[in-house]
């Protein structure tokens, strides 16, 4: 059996009381055991990177990376319809008579962050333009997996002609995706489980080249024996470890000093209180990586609230960040976990049910913002929580119908 991972339970803030109290149900199911190094309890005795994470794999690591540097297929202006090295895969056998009239079905981990609210935005956009289909249901687990293995039970017995899903968490849902897969065609998307039996499984390239570009910009920015400050959202979800193991190789070649990784659960106001707390016990941070870039403007203003200079700093392509960047004049960097992602599994879901041909694994780019493309993603008049890289601008109802102006 293939074990498939993919790079994002990306958890990002609606706000410190959505996140607080929601990312972390969603993603305790699967955590393993914390290391030291990331205990959050405060104490010196957390410094350094710990133990690699149990989720770690060289070979994938080794994949991710050299598919960074890869060139996709497909339409220059339309990344979520591009594919990196795809292996493509028959489907003749899930080929409808006539799919004039689809019934297309999302079992989702849930909105729990803004990056999922901006997602489903996109998805449910793609959906309207696709005239075959004729309903479309969405049961959404609210960052539960007892729930979503509940939802893909019903699901999977109502109907649907195909099923995509978005897992909570890896090992949990594994054997609710693998019983659907006996009873219709399941697209699996975002978040991995350990089975192959998806049709397809859409993820961008992964979260070992998303952590390792931020780390790589930190070890480029920050001088030798620099204290970085790691903050990481939750443990257990495949995408955020994996995240951490890459920057992790990263820094344990790297001749910086990993002084704190913390856990900030999502919530601004923890993620504050951590770096407030690392600049007292550490007099200087001169650098820090986020597994995610939710609480990003919380950080920045924890260093500016200590009277000390924002040292370069990883964040994301949320809004807020981006607009605190430029005007702040940050060194920054911002990965990106791609929100376009979330329009693949319903293009990938039409094509399996008109019996064409889709990869294996629909390994989608994964565009990172810098200084140099900084101008082209930030977007005039659209809410602080939006998602520059939404694949959205094109499709009717923009920018209204996603908060914007």
């Amino acid at each position: 059996m293939t074990l498939i991972r993919t790079v994002r339970g990306r958890a990002l803030a609606a706000g410190a009381a959505l996140l607080g109290a929601v990312l972390v149900t969603s993603c305790t199911s699967d955590a393993p055991a914390e290391s030291p190094a990331a205990s959050g309890s405060g104490s010196t005795a957390d410094a350094g990177t710990g133990k690699q994470s149990t989720f770690f794999e060289q070979a994938e690591y080794e994949r991710q990376l050299a598919l960074a540097g890869e060139t996709p297929e497909g339409p220059a202006d339309k990344p979520w319809e591009q594919m990196l090295n795809p292996r493509m895969t028959d489907t003749a056998q899930y080929k409808m008579a006539d799919p004039s009239g689809i019934e297309l079905c999302f079992s989702n981990a849930g909105v729990f962050n803004p990056w999922r609210q901006v997602g489903l935005k996109n998805m449910r956009a793609e959906v309207k333009l696709h005239k075959e289909i004729t309903k479309f249901t969405v049961l959404d687990a609210q960052g539960k997996d007892d729930k979503q293995i509940s939802d893909i039970q019903e699901l999977s017995a109502r109907g649907c002609d195909a099923l995509i899903v978005s897992p909570n968490t890896t090992a949990t849902l594994t054997p609710a995706v693998k019983q659907a897969c006996g009873k219709l065609p399941v697209v699996v998307f975002d978040r991995g489980v350990e089975t192959d039996c998806a049709v397809t499984f859409v993820n961008p390239i992964g979260g070992y080249a998303y952590g390792a570009v931020a780390a790589d910009f930190l070890v480029e920015k920050v001088k030798p024996k620099g204290k970085i400050l790691a903050l990481r959202i939750s443990p257990g979800v495949d995408v955020l470890e994996t995240r951490w193991s890459a920057a992790k190789v990263a820094f344990d070649k790297s001749e910086l000093d990993v002084v704190d990784v913390k856990f900030t659960d999502g919530d601004p106001a923890k993620a504050k209180s951590i770096v407030t707390d690392a600049l007292t016990r550490h007099g200087d941070i001169d650098g820090v990586w986020m597994d995610s870039g939710a609480t990003a403007v919380a950080a920045v203003e924890a260093f500016e609230d200590a009277g000390k200079d924002v040292p370069p700093i990883t964040g994301e392509d949320q809004q807020d960040f981006l607009q605190a960047w430029q005007d702040k004049d940050l060194t920054a960097i911002a990965p990106a976990y791609p929100t376009f992602q979330w329009r693949t599994p319903v293009i990938a879901a039409l094509d399996i049910l008109k019996g064409r041909e889709v990869p294996k694994e629909w390994k989608l780019p994964q565009p990172t913002i810098t200084q140099e493309n900084l101008a082209d993603y930030l977007k005039p008049g659209m809410p602080p929580l939006h998602y520059a890289m939404c694949g959205c601008e094109s499709m009717p109802g923009f920018p209204k119908d996603w908060g914007g102006k």
